[in-house]
């Protein structure tokens, strides 16, 4: 009889605490899939800010050394792009720092009034002559006005410095299509900011 109440015994322990493992294990899974989907959603943001800094360079070739030099960059890319009378777009992008060497993930979004030409494939890249330039858009964000759809900036000798738009004295921005350099499509009212999720290291 003893016998009986000790298997029975342990047969109902095995039953409650079946629900604790099994609940458990349920939640490693869960975060273990995160993990693995938040790490395929960066490979391709490094390889599509690869593709996008490859056609710039195509585009303005000395760009490369000024890239080199510049305390960081972004890039971001807005897929189907189409701005007539009222458009609400959305992209995604990363910050690079080349001090560091690290990568912070952001997104962009956008939606206004106004009339354009519509863009496929509209990327966007930003470099960063300072830390502090480079620190505030990555941990605050940024928000374009009308002073980033100013004509190309020039240097000071007089020439063009291949399409740039100078946001500040600290950072200068390129706006490209496969096609090549834009400047037609206004970036008015586009946030920038952190992709919470994928800044996880969990």
């Amino acid at each position: 009889m003893n016998k009986i109440k000790i298997v029975l015994g342990l047969l109902l322990v095995s039953f409650v605490f079946s629900g604790f493992w099994s609940d458990d294990r349920s939640k490693r899974e869960i975060k273990n899939e995160e993990r693995k989907n938040r790490f395929i959603e960066q490979q391709s943001r490094i390889k599509t800010s690869r593709e996008t800094l490859n056609l710039l360079y195509k585009q303005v070739p000395k760009v490369r050394t000024q890239l080199l030099k510049s305390y960081g960059y972004a890039t971001f890319s807005n897929v189907g792009v189409n701005v007539i009378l009222f458009s609400v777009e959305s992209g995604e992008g990363l910050a690079h720092s080349n001090r560091s060497g690290i990568n912070t993930y952001m997104n962009m979004q956008s939606g206004g009034l106004g009339i354009g030409l519509g863009a496929r494939d509209f990327r966007a890249i930003f470099l960063f002559k300072t830390k502090r330039a480079y620190d505030k858009f990555v941990k605050s964000g940024w928000e374009a006005n009308a002073q980033a759809d100013a004509a190309a900036s020039y240097d000071e000798t007089g020439g063009a410095t291949g399409g740039a738009i100078t946001i500040s004295k600290d950072i200068i921005l390129y706006k490209l299509t496969k096609d090549g350099l834009i400047a037609q499509i206004t970036i008015q009212g586009t946030k920038y900011y952190k992709d919470e999720n994928l800044n996880k290291f969990y």
